[in-house]
């Protein structure tokens, strides 16, 4: 039998605004309960997780907790207002947890409380935060964004701690590997419903795409066609996942073919004359050494980075990765060797300043300067079919950058700094605050950027869907230079680590080898489709696009109502063609991929 929920709220409802945000919500949370809380910017996470927390008022329901449970949020943006050192916020206020408990888990997160709280880092406060909340001992613990501010190690760190962990938690997080290794049970808050399934982040997907596609199906049974109009985003993230998968498979041809350019030792193949690569470089570095007083960040760096390489930084807090990634723009000189920039080399760098968009300025102004048009790289677009671009309704053009949500500045900072003309991309830990559709939509950005990307980031999934090279820094100087995701990075290092503590060494002989496996194959006909299809898919595109340009007219209707028929089917047709084709390329891909 069940254990009894510890707390619950019954017909939960909130307006905000001029309508509900959410109504008639039921939530259980059981006392061993691990849940992931997912849902677009602007759904309403963070406010459900203040709703249980009790921090504010809702306007329906009724909430009931156990007697005694004790319930702890981490916030995203702590108030530290009155706190002159980061410890007086970990151990003020009431439910105050002990010193030393804090203490022992400040240290575990690299943070250092003594540290005045008018000058710490947000990423400072974060983990302040974090430390309090832990050290509080919780029966329910609410995480808005845990992972946000935490190197690898403490990531790791804290996953560790959550397994061991007794109570129950419901966290929000856009950090894939993070949701999918901890939770056992999944929230999703969507178009103000809450709906809840017994399974943990990996099963998520499937689960959400099956509810849109059984909606779908409901809807056009109802002919409801301003139904279906209004799932223009759930559609579109389908759609944009299997074309993700495409573009999955093509990062690893790109991995191949740079695996191929590094030699076994992790090093930069640049001494090669033949290496026509040469002609396509845009920044070389050759011998690079920086030190900082008597330590070396950086020893003996050597990487030839060409156009279009992904190239993603990742190692501990400290570890070097700001510095290593200013010498590779050209902004910090080395102390030793060299770094060569192409003198056509133009470069944006988006980080994590969203305080630079004014709250008063409305999204056309950010975006447009007040007009209608944007030039995005060089094609002029209506700033409304922008914003669905990047996963917004365009009803929002006008409002104020104030009324959006942490995430949805995030995702306009990114909408204006895509459009602008460039060939090097430089991304500071892009994926904070995002929700994991934009994620999705970031991976596809980039994914079809035409220039070269540099990423520092913490998020193991996003590095591995999206980058082509993995740099990782171990705080010794020494780089590791990996063909793959973090994934790789992370098993070459498990590899070496073995090898480190071996105190013999193993004889010179070994058992030859196994041979190989016969390799399997795809039919000719499979593998007829798999070359083809891509081709097909992508002429149908073109021809629904053309039509549907044709029916935009609006007095086509009117003047010529058996052509506006005719189109009207011709583009259903080839809508049907196109996602049958997508399902059989994709259902031949993961064949490949296995093979």
């Amino acid at each position: 039998m069940a254990a009894p929920p510890i707390l619950s709220w019954e017909g939960l409802g909130l307006i905000q605004g001029a309508g509900w945000l959410f109504q008639g919500i039921d939530l259980h949370i059981g006392p061993r309960d691990r849940i992931a809380l997912i849902g677009r910017n602007g759904a309403g996470k963070t406010t459900l997780l203040k709703l249980i927390d009790n921090r504010i008022e809702a306007d329906q329901g009724n909430r009931t907790v156990q007697p005694g449970t004790k319930v702890v949020m981490l916030e995203q943006d702590p108030d530290f207002t009155g706190c002159e050192t980061l410890l007086d916020f970990a151990i003020g206020g009431a439910d105050a947890p002990a010193q030393h408990e804090v203490e022992a888990i400040a240290g575990q997160i690299g943070i250092d409380l003594n540290r005045a709280a008018a000058s710490a880092s947000g990423g400072e406060r974060r983990r302040t935060a974090l430390a309090r909340a832990l050290a509080s001992e919780p029966d329910l613990l609410l995480l808005d964004e845990p992972t946000n501010h935490l190197d690898l190690a403490a990531i790791d760190w804290l996953e560790d701690w959550l397994n061991r962990y007794k109570g129950a938690f419901v966290v929000i997080s856009h950090d894939r590997t993070f949701l999918t290794r901890l939770t056992r049970a999944t929230l999703w808050l969507d178009r103000g419903s809450l709906r809840r399934k017994e399974v943990g982040f990996g099963g998520y997907e499937a689960w959400e795409e099956k509810v849109f596609a059984d909606e779908a199906r409901a809807a056009e049974k109802l002919d409801a066609k301003l139904k279906i109009e209004a799932h223009w985003l759930e559609r579109g993230v389908t759609a944009r996942r299997k074309r993700n998968q495409g573009r999955l498979e093509k990062l690893y041809e790109m991995r191949a073919t740079r695996a191929a350019m590094l030699t076994p030792g992790g090093n930069a193949k640049l001494a090669l004359s033949s290496d026509d690569s040469k002609t396509k470089s845009v920044i070389v570095a050759e011998h690079v050494t920086k030190r900082f007083g008597d330590r070396t960040v950086i020893r003996d760096f050597s990487l030839r980075i060409q156009r279009g390489d992904r190239i993603g930084v990742v190692g501990a807090n400290g570890a070097g990765k700001t510095t290593l990634l200013k010498l590779l723009t050209g902004e910090m000189a080395p102390d030793e060797g060299e770094v060569t920039l192409s003198k056509t080399l133009t470069g944006i760098m988006i980080d994590q300043q969203r305080s630079l968009l004014s709250p008063d300025k409305t999204v056309r102004q950010v975006l447009a300067e007040g007009g209608d048009w944007i030039d995005v790289q060089d094609n002029r677009k209506h700033i409304q079919g922008y914003l669905k671009e990047f996963l917004f309704d365009p009803g929002i053009v006008d409002m104020k950058v104030g009324v959006l949500s942490g995430g949805e500045r995030s995702r306009l900072l990114l909408a204006r700094e895509f459009a602008r003309k460039s060939n090097l991309l430089v991304l500071d830990e892009p994926t904070n605050d995002l929700d994991l559709e934009t994620l999705d939509l970031l991976q596809e950005v980039i994914a079809d950027y035409n220039g070269t990307v540099l990423i520092v980031s913490h998020d193991r999934d996003f590095l591995d869907r999206t980058v082509t090279v993995t740099l990782g820094l171990d705080g010794s100087g020494t780089v590791d230079i990996v063909a793959g995701g973090y994934a790789d990075w992370e098993a070459k290092r498990k590899q070496r680590t073995p090898a480190a503590k071996t105190k013999a060494p193993k004889p010179a002989t070994a058992a030859p080898a196994p041979p190989p496996p016969k390799k399997a194959k795809l039919s000719y006909k499979d593998q007829r489709d798999y070359d083809l299809l891509p081709a097909r898919i992508e002429a149908l595109e073109e021809t629904i696009a053309h039509d549907e340009e044709a029916l935009s007219d609006p007095a086509l209707y009117t003047s010529d109502p058996n052509k506006f028929a005719a189109l009207t089917a011709a583009i259903e047709k080839a809508r049907a063609e196109k996602e049958a084709a997508e399902e059989r390329w994709l259902e031949l891909a993961e064949m490949v991929e296995a093979l």
